[in-house]
């Protein structure tokens, strides 16, 4: 379950702002007509560095359509929610090869492609992620034989997440 359009569907913004400062518990059921409170048995009065979010992911298809206004919202709320709480936000674009036949020629060209740098600039100017944190990725979907090309796109945005999440870590 992720963030969806109107009330009622979707990850609540308010589980989610809880969840980066660390008071949801291991095993909490996301509800999304009913965020969770200080008097239910699944919130973290006291949470640890361990149980705090340090760096927060938006995943977002390259194949999808455009994302709505009010996910946009629920999206600037959270980011400037996990800002306030200094914690680093990166994106990552999945599915580019269903969305550039380029890509899907050969992934090699994937930093060569103008419709995915397109699609890269569209979701850093909807969400407000600078282009140097968007990581464009092709999924595993069809295959069962790894690929180094799918693999050194995965692995180098799992590197620069961690760096974020050491950075963070530092900082504190």
């Amino acid at each position: 379950m992720g963030l969806e359009e109107g009330s009622g569907s979707g990850v609540h913004p308010d589980d989610i702002k809880l969840a980066m400062k660390g008071h949801v518990k291991d095993g909490y059921t996301f509800n999304p007509v009913s965020p969770l409170s200080i008097d239910k048995s699944d919130y973290n009065p006291e949470p640890s560095a361990d149980d705090k979010v340090h760096v927060l992911v938006c995943v977002h298809s390259a194949n999808s359509a455009e994302i709505k206004a009010s996910v946009l919202q629920k999206m600037k709320d959270i980011r400037e929610a996990a800002t306030q709480l200094g914690i680093p936000q990166i994106a990552i674009m999945t599915k580019i090869d269903e969305a550039c036949g380029e890509t899907e020629e050969d992934l090699k060209n994937v930093y060569k492609s103008k419709h995915l740098k397109k699609k890269m600039r569209d979701l850093s100017a909807a969400v407000g992620i600078p282009m140097n944190c968007i990581f464009p990725v092709k999924n595993y979907s069809e295959e069962n034989v790894i690929n180094d090309d799918v693999d050194s796109l995965i692995l180098n945005a799992l590197r620069c997440m961690i760096n974020f999440v050491n950075d963070s870590i530092n900082k504190t």
